[in-house]
């Protein structure tokens, strides 16, 4: 008998891992910043206004990923967009006092500590835009929520800054001055994953606190995407002391067939030569099952909700990194790269420990 030192880590599966990759996202606290719970948008309704509804099944395939803590920030914004995330707050908050057996709320630093002991699944609440914010006072408030991220914009313009995707990008406006610097007073992170280039670059010129890029790739491996980051945002990132997540979403990874995980792989590895794997996270920008087992109606209507500029393909998820155990699979191949243990373990989880801590200690 040989022994390869790879194990089939749970029954109904034949993927195998190796020993060291199990033991490495086994002893990491495992942070996505940024997995929603559900693609499948009734569910997350259900499960808000009924925690009951959330089986044991549901939660065993959370505990099943590795993943420890979840940053489920969805987009958001329009003319109601204080309401709808007054609404948002309010059913994450029932659904996690609902389900206390089994959900926790990260509101400080010192819940990291308690995460793995307690056998729970941790939520990071966030929303993707801060449209919501009416007047700085607001950043107060919505931290009382529970809100402890907010990305400046979506993909459009607010009275911030400018998004990914708009015609032109000017900048943080004064207003958005002033929401950047109530956020770095009651120590909300800053995320500037979906911001246009200039009001990306204003955010780290105008934040006293680390930013954040929770969940984008390197532009210049993707044929300019516009929702990548360009290396000057990128080593932003390390002067700031901030971590940048890597996205496995397939159009982010590559502009061309094929797009697989090694070439999700590239995007760490020019991070990481970049700014150095102490500034490296994950951000899947995934549920668990991903956007490709969406119901198709929910798929397409998701689709039909982006500019032509995204560049959809066929599927959006990339085979090996669409499935709920995708970080055993993402730890293969940070391996096979050659990282270290320690560098993983930052990558996994430890990076984003550190800076949120930094920002959240007020």
């Amino acid at each position: 008998m040989i022994n390869l030192g790879r194990y089939k880590l749970f029954a109904h599966s034949q993927q195998q891992y190796s020993a060291r990759a199990i033991a490495l996202v086994q002893r990491s606290l495992v942070i996505d910043m940024l997995s929603v719970f559900t693609l499948n948008f009734p569910d997350q309704t259900k499960w808000n206004l009924n925690p009951e509804s959330f089986t044991q099944a549901e939660f065993q395939a959370f505990l099943d990923s590795g993943i420890n803590v979840f940053h489920p920030a969805v987009g958001s914004g329009g003319p109601n967009a204080y309401e709808n995330a007054v609404n948002f707050f309010g059913g994450w908050n029932a659904f996690i006092a609902g389900s206390d057996t089994r959900l926790m709320r990260i509101d400080s630093v010192d819940d990291f500590a308690r995460v793995k002991a307690s056998g729970k699944i941790a939520v990071i609440l966030g929303l993707q835009n801060a449209e919501h914010f009416r007047r700085p006072t607001d950043v107060d408030f919505f931290h009382g929520l529970g809100q402890r991220v907010s990305q400046l914009t979506y993909n459009s313009r607010n009275l911030i800054g400018n998004g990914a995707t708009e015609r032109r990008d000017e900048g943080i406006s004064d207003f958005g001055a002033a929401i950047i610097e109530r956020m770095n007073t009651v120590g909300m992170a800053i995320d500037v994953s979906h911001c246009g280039d200039r009001t990306t670059l204003d955010a780290f010129e105008l934040s006293k606190r680390p930013v954040l890029i929770t969940h984008s790739n390197a532009r210049v491996l993707t044929n300019g995407h516009p929702r990548n980051k360009a290396d000057e945002a990128i080593l932003a990132v390390k002067k700031s002391g901030g971590v940048m997540g890597i996205t496995g979403v397939r159009m982010f990874v590559r502009d061309r067939e094929p797009t697989t995980v090694e070439h999700a792989l590239d995007h760490f590895d020019h991070v990481s030569k970049l700014i150095g794997p102490e500034h490296l996270g994950v951000g899947s920008d995934i549920s668990l099952s991903g956007y490709d087992s969406m119901p198709p109606a929910l798929n397409q209507q998701l689709r039909n909700s982006y500019k032509g500029s995204y560049g959809f393909r066929e599927k959006i998820d990339i085979e090996g990194l669409d499935h709920p155990k995708r970080m055993y699979d993402l730890t293969e191949g940070l391996i096979r790269r050659k990282y270290s243990d320690a560098n993983i373990e930052g990558i996994l989880g430890g990076n984003f420990r550190r800076v949120l801590s930094e920002i959240w200690t007020t």
